[in-house]
């Protein structure tokens, strides 16, 4: 099992991929993950569960869960995205994971999202709304395994629930009641970035967020993002953005 820390941090992050007889090890990621048959059939296995999906069916994979692709024949769509371009279904179910990640989407969202890496920002959001919305109508959920057998998803769920506050390793020590060296080693060879890293990344991608949905100010994005200063943060997203927080704003409106 590895994680793909290359989907890491992006606010907008979408893409697309239609394959033939494809296959992938077991693995994960901070996005949401929809793949749709097209043709012949696929297992997809995700948290050990298998799903064998056929023409027209698909599984909808939540940030985080552990999944796998087998198939030998088989056509499907994949769409991986940043679970803020969803950002009030990602609101419904923090914390929880479905019970079958199974469903059918209707012929219309499958040709749409096909399509979806040249359509505006706007349909691209509808699109996947719609899509999280059919997955929604049929789905039970339940709350997200964060026992010690489980360690990589608690620390997860930590920076989820403390990024805008005190999310240091040194925390996180003392609530896993794991070594601090400990959890600072296991997380880069399981993650390939540090723990520090994977934070500051999180915390930028919910700026960005702000930045783009709402009129809190720079500072108050900055904050209520967790970052100190705000001249910690203007440095920061102009390092891994290539942007100034205001130019960002200012591109986006556009």
């Amino acid at each position: 099992m590895f994680y793909e820390y290359n989907h890491l941090g992006s606010p907008d992050y979408l893409k697309i991929e239609k394959n033939n007889n494809f296959s992938f090890p077991s693995h994960l990621h901070q996005c949401f993950e929809i793949i749709i048959i097209l043709s012949g059939e696929m297992d997809v296995i995700i948290d050990g569960i298998k799903y064998t999906l056929k023409k027209s069916e698909a599984s909808l994979i939540f940030p985080n869960q552990i999944h796998e692709l087998k198939s030998q024949e088989s056509e499907h769509v994949l769409c991986i995205f940043s679970p803020r371009l969803v950002q009030a279904y990602l609101a419904k179910i923090t914390n929880k994971i479905p019970l079958n990640n199974k469903f059918c989407p209707n012929e219309f969202l499958t040709r749409e999202l096909e399509k979806l890496d040249s359509a505006s920002s706007t349909l691209k959001k509808g699109i996947l709304y719609s899509l999280c919305g059919e997955f929604d109508t049929c789905a039970e959920y339940t709350a997200k395994k964060t026992d010690h057998k489980n360690l990589i998803h608690k620390i997860f769920s930590f920076v989820e629930n403390n990024f805008n506050g005190d999310c240091s390793l040194a925390r996180l020590s003392e609530i896993t009641t794991y070594d601090y060296s400990y959890l600072s080693r296991y997380f880069k060879k399981n993650i390939g970035i540090s723990f520090n890293s994977y934070v500051l990344h999180y915390r930028l991608s919910h700026a960005c967020y702000l930045l783009e949905n709402t009129t809190q100010s720079i500072a108050e994005c900055a904050f209520e993002s967790g970052f100190s200063s705000l001249r910690s943060f203007n440095r920061a997203f102009k390092e891994n953005i290539k942007l100034s927080p205001k130019q960002y704003r200012k591109n986006i409106s556009l």
